[in-house]
């Protein structure tokens, strides 16, 4: 068993972060348990890790546990993808308990301000009333941030919560002491309520504004039915929850419902929306022997669907789980803020004690030096850092799944956002995919009836899409022997004793035949050369027209700044006639697959990034070998895997739209980071210079994280 195979994923729901500074501490100690590797995201709340198939996994709970943190350990992929954030239970919960805090917060901190804002109101004794009034505010309203900072530094830690607690707290028992000794200084009662009430509010919103982020990655994951319409042996119906249906039972869809499992239809006709997962608004006809996934609906008809797949091996199980873990992961940059934050909150302590030392020895007058501590203590809080990638990624990976584009993680994004140059596989991805045999061409001495039903028998095995064209050409029940496929030649066949090769047209060929292989290929269809028993007999033009937004898709591209290629196996001639429609494009035939990696390569070690467009499957090394691998509209296993961008739907305009959404992530991302950084590292030494209020401090820490929501929120609108 390799090191790979004796791995195994681990997704756990954490509870009990509030900034960057939680998410290194909880992969710090994670990673210390022996083979585990994890990454823990903010905004869905979750942490994926890879751990030896062998390990209790309450090891990984008691980590966290050990660090302040809760944990729950997610079962299966199912339950892991569900949310695709914080669960709603357990959100819905942490909203009831914040809005009464909230409330009775603002409606204390408003007569605070006015009493201590305005001189006329300064009665005697208005201290003692401010006093009264900001007591709860502080310390019931701000419970929640102080029962994290100090279950954290029991753990020897600090975070957020810990700068919040810290400042709220500070203000308040300085004011106290002030009135106390009767020492007639400054008094600070509004600004810890008022910050303490401007976090509330923030904790709110951003907890709100995360929720619609997840909305997007919900709707996919929950694109399922809960109850099917089970068939017994005797044909008999009951209505089962959809986790007892196993693969190999029949169950029954009823126009409206939503299919169960991916199977295939055995009964009926139907049209099946399949929008909640490729976006595609157009229903597609099923019928008898048609494939269906799971989480389509049904409408128009009553179907009788066979279980081939179920739970979380759906399609829809796994891209929502798939979508997840790209969610999990992070950039470069939002690494490198990890890190920074990790010793922030102790240095931005530190920098508050000798804020309030350098004031207090500049001054003379302890009083001056609270409020510009105190405003270094709550302007500096990092949430801002640990939402700026995690939002943008729960955003962008949804709304990119609505529009049926997967794709793998942040380091797709990285990839996408330098790609110059996208080659576009010609069969199948730029083309239809769709072949068939337009014309044939025998010699003078050959049948054509014969010709056929020898061919389309050799061709009965194979896989290419050329050959499955000549293969239904004229069905024949002729017996084949020693069938051989060649990649990029085509075919050879021992059929009814007759040796047969079916192969893309080469020189060598009988003038009349020759002559039909020019004609064919100027019209741009392939020519195709089928050999009985060793003597070429017949051409055979095999069409695949452009799809429809095959021209439209090449000019996005372009419009994008990159450069169109496309590759083939085709002749050249054949190659340039069917793209003469893309406009200016640089087309090369010839290529066999492994030359297509080839190819891609001698682009690169000329300063390209590569984009390989292509089915996932055939193209396989030339999508490795890419920059950025794009499979196309193929939906398997293999493609949506292995690619860093799947498209879900065969249009090659999609192409330029995951493009530009990857791009606009990347700008999103990059922003958040940006704006995190700069107002930390503008508002420190403002602040510290006692030149910004405590309670502007306070609003202006709260915008940052919801700016960075917001901001991310834009995604939505692509």
């Amino acid at each position: 068993m390799t090191a790979v195979e004796s791995l195994a994923r681990v997704d756990l729901a954490i509870e009990g972060m509030t900034c960057a500074s939680c998410v290194a501490r909880v992969e710090k100690r994670l990673g210390r348990v022996e083979g585990v590797t994890a990454t823990v995201n903010l905004a869905t709340e979750r942490a994926s890790a890879l751990v030896p198939a062998d390990l209790d996994v309450a090891a990984l709970v008691a980590e966290v546990e050990k660090a302040g943190y809760g944990a729950r350990l997610l079962h299966d992929e199912r339950d892991a993808s569900a949310g695709s954030g914080p669960d709603d239970a357990g959100e819905a919960r942490d909203g009831r308990r914040l809005v009464p805090r909230m409330l009775v917060s603002a409606a204390l901190s408003v007569p605070i301000v006015l009493i201590a804002m305005i001189e006329p109101l300064h009665f005697p004794g208005w201290e003692w009333v401010s006093l009264l009034l900001a007591a709860p505010v502080v310390l019931w309203g701000g419970w929640p941030f102080h029962r994290s900072a100090a279950v954290n530094l029991r753990h020897g830690a600090t975070t957020m919560d810990t700068l919040v607690s810290l400042g709220t707290l500070a203000a308040y028992a300085w004011s106290l002491v002030v009135l106390l000794l009767g020492a007639g200084g400054h008094v600070y009662f509004e600004v810890a309520a008022v910050v303490t009430t401007f976090l509330l509010v923030g904790r709110y919103a951003e907890a709100r504004s995360r929720r619609r982020a997840g909305e997007a990655l919900r709707g996919l994951a929950q694109a399922s039915a809960r109850e099917v319409s089970l068939l017994d042996e005797s044909g008999n119906e009951r209505r089962i929850p959809v986790a007892l249906l196993s693969a190999g039972d029949r169950f029954v869809v009823r126009p409206g419902e939503r299919i169960a499992a991916d199977g295939e239809v055995l009964e009926g006709e139907a049209a099946v929306d399949a929008s909640a997962m490729t976006g595609e608004s157009v229903p597609v006809e099923v019928s008898a022997g048609d494939d269906v996934t799971a989480g389509t609906v049904a409408a128009g008809g009553m179907l009788v669907v066979r279980a081939v797949r179920v739970g979380a091996d759906t399609r829809v199980s796994r891209l929502a789980a798939l979508v997840e873990q790209a969610q999990l992961g992070k950039t470069r940059a939002q690494r490198s803020a990890d890190r920074v934050s990790s010793v922030f909150v102790p240095i931005v302590i530190g920098l508050a004690v000798l804020t309030f030392a350098v004031w207090w020895l500049v001054t003379g007058d302890a009083a001056a030096a609270v409020s510009p501590a105190v405003a270094v203590l709550i302007v500096a809080c990092p949430c801002a850092l640990g939402l700026a990638t995690p939002t943008a990624l729960l955003v962008g990976t949804g709304r990119a799944a609505q529009r049926g584009i997967l794709i793998s993680g942040p380091e797709a994004l990285e990839r996408a956002g330098r790609i110059d140059t996208v080659v576009f596989d010609k069969t199948g991805t730029l083309t239809t995919g769709r072949m068939s045999v337009a014309r044939t061409v025998v010699a003078p001495d050959a049948s054509l009836d014969e010709v056929l039903r020898l061919a389309s028998a050799a061709e009965r095995g194979s896989e290419h899409p050329l050959g499955r064209a000549i293969a239904e050409a004229a069905p024949s029940d002729a017996v084949v022997a020693g069938f051989r496929a060649v990649a990029g030649f085509g075919v050879t066949a021992v059929v009814d004793g007759r040796e047969v090769v079916v192969a893309r047209a080469a020189d060598g060929l009988p003038p009349l035949l020759e002559g039909a292989v020019s004609e064919i290929r100027a019209a741009g269809a392939t020519a195709v050369a089928v050999s009985i028993d060793g003597a070429p007999m017949a051409v055979l033009a095999v069409s695949d027209p452009l799809r429809a937004d095959a021209a439209d898709a090449v000019e996005r591209v372009r419009a994008l700044g990159a450069e169109p290629v496309v590759l083939s196996g085709d002749h050249e001639a054949t190659v340039r006639a069917t793209v003469a429609g893309l406009g200016t494009v640089r087309a090369v035939g010839g290529v066999a697959p492994e030359g297509k990696a080839a190819e891609i390569a001698r682009l690169q070690a000329g300063g390209r990034a590569v984009a390989m467009v292509g089915d996932g499957v055939n193209d396989a090394a030339a999508l490795a070998t890419a920059d950025l691998g794009i499979a196309l509209g193929t939906g398997s296993d293999i493609a949506i895997e292995a690619a860093d961008l799947t498209l879900l739907r065969p249009e090659p305009s999609l192409v330029a739209d995951a493009l530009r959404l990857s791009r606009r992530m990347l700008a999103v991302i990059r922003g958040n980071l940006f704006w995190a950084f700069a107002y930390n590292v503008a508002a420190l030494p403002i602040a510290a210079l006692g030149l910004l209020d405590p309670m502007i401090a306070g609003a202006a820490m709260v915008f940052s994280s919801v700016f960075v929501v917001l901001h991310s929120l834009r995604l939505r609108r692509f």
